[in-house]
């Protein structure tokens, strides 16, 4: 009779657990024939966008409607015995098993949320059954251990103010960031966009007269007068720290447009009593290009707006970085239109936006082979784990986007990382300012 692997699945347990906005998530625990266990909490966002995997929420009263009480029943009753013993190693043949079970592309009936945890909690025992950190094992499985021996750190871009969903609408774009483009190395990174946040706290007090209140994922916020408003205080934030913007220093702004704009162009930004068209809210991100120190866009249009995109690419400036996070909402197929259209040239990689971790891997792999910028990007409502610290590595991605420097579960992501720069000594490299999407057009042809 033959021996079943050490790898082999054997036990698939879940439960509820909660996110850092307090609402019930996904939590699973995989274990192998040989011992090992991999555990998984998953994230959800705020600010989700319609072409994202569905999550599977409960309804009714209790958690607001928010409970995922189904999600974790699918897992015990349908997901975990579907994938009882498979190879945990393989990651793509569970990940398959498990969109097979589901049935639906977007993942709906048995939930994303339920099915991202056991993807991720198999991969995890997978790498603990194999004697190896996460990111390695994602290396080694595609050659990029071979093709590059030196681990790349991503460039961080660090939340230092919030807006829209992310705080209560107190400006209508949701995310100003600091991108340490003069880093020397990922300590050094975290260092400089933490004097950077200590330094933008202190001109809200002085200049605005209140004590900033903190978002969800850790960034400053307080009514401003306007939405550049809050990309000149970040710019100044810089300055006032000691730093050069642009040279050691640059902002990053999540503009999140498809919260307040139209596939039709009507761009309606609230706090300033102001409604834009779409040549007309380009036009004000092209002087905020000229303004500021901006090294990257997310989200400048409405995610359904292809052509808006594509002019945009014309538009903006081409030292920017053009990313699309609701545009392409972690889906190769978006993706692939988008490099056609010559619509973007980076993309925010989440991998609850795809449901599974091969999913969002194949995300990066059409990605980088187009040529486009990479960007692991965490959730609002996030969880203590770390895996996607050692998502970013093992995909060489380039860029991580993780929230601020506080808040335990952001600061559990830099903290991998910042494991992972001592372990690696001196062969740890920081992704440089070349790992931004900074030539646009994309060509076709490059798919």
């Amino acid at each position: 009779m033959r021996e079943r692997p050490t790898t082999a699945i054997t036990n698939v347990v879940a439960w509820e657990a909660l996110d850092s906005r307090g609402r019930p998530t996904v939590a699973c625990r995989v274990q192998l024939s040989g011992g090992a266990v991999g555990r998984a909490v998953v994230p959800s966002g705020a600010s989700t966008g319609a072409h994202e995997a569905v999550e599977r929420r409960d309804g009714g009263a209790r958690y607001d409607g928010w409970g995922v009480r189904d999600a974790v029943a699918a897992v015990v009753n349908e997901l975990g015995p579907a994938v009882s013993g498979l190879d945990a190693t393989n990651r793509a043949r569970v990940d398959a098993r498990l969109e097979d079970v589901d049935g639906t592309p977007d993942l709906a009936r048995t939930g994303a949320n339920a099915v991202l945890a056991v993807s991720l909690a198999a991969a995890l025992a997978g790498a603990e059954a194999l004697g190896r950190p996460l990111w390695q094992a994602l290396a080694d499985s595609d050659g990029s251990a071979a093709t590059s021996p030196t681990p790349l750190l991503p460039m961080p871009m660090v939340n230092i103010f919030s807006g829209g969903a992310h705080a209560a609408g107190a400006i209508d774009i949701q995310d100003v960031l600091a991108v340490p483009l003069g880093a020397r190395s990922f300590a050094h990174a975290l260092e400089l966009v933490a004097r950077v946040r200590a330094a933008t706290a202190r001109l809200l007090e002085q200049r605005h007269g209140c004590s900033a209140l903190v978002a969800d994922e850790g960034g400053l916020s307080a009514p401003l007068p306007s939405n550049e408003a809050a990309v000149a205080l970040v710019t100044e934030g810089i300055e006032v720290a000691g730093l050069r913007p642009g040279v050691d220093v640059s902002v990053a702004v999540d503009l999140a447009a498809s919260q307040f704009g139209t596939a039709e162009g009507r761009y309606d930004l609230r706090s300033e009593d102001r409604v834009l068209d779409r040549d007309a809210w380009l036009e004000e991100l092209r002087r905020w290009c000229e303004r500021y120190p901006i090294a990257s866009l997310e989200d400048v249009l409405h995610e359904d707006d292809w052509d808006g995109w594509t002019a945009a690419s014309a538009i903006l400036p081409a030292a920017c970085q053009l990313l699309g996070d609701d545009l392409f909402a972690t889906d190769r197929h978006r993706v692939g239109e988008g490099i056609q259209r010559r619509a973007a040239n980076a993309v925010l990689v989440k991998p609850n936006q795809a449901g599974t971790l091969t999913r969002a891997e194949r995300v990066v792999r059409v990605a980088h082979r187009a040529g486009l910028a990479t960007v692991v990007s965490a959730r609002s409502g996030d969880t203590e784990d770390t895996w996607l610290a050692d998502l970013a590595v093992g995909w060489r991605a380039g860029q991580i986007k993780v929230g601020s420097t506080m808040r335990s579960e952001r600061t559990a992501k830099w903290n991998r990382l910042l494991e992972l720069q001592h372990d690696f000594g001196a062969q740890a490299a920081l992704a440089g300012p070349e790992v931004l999407g900074r030539t646009r057009p994309v060509r076709a042809s490059q798919r």
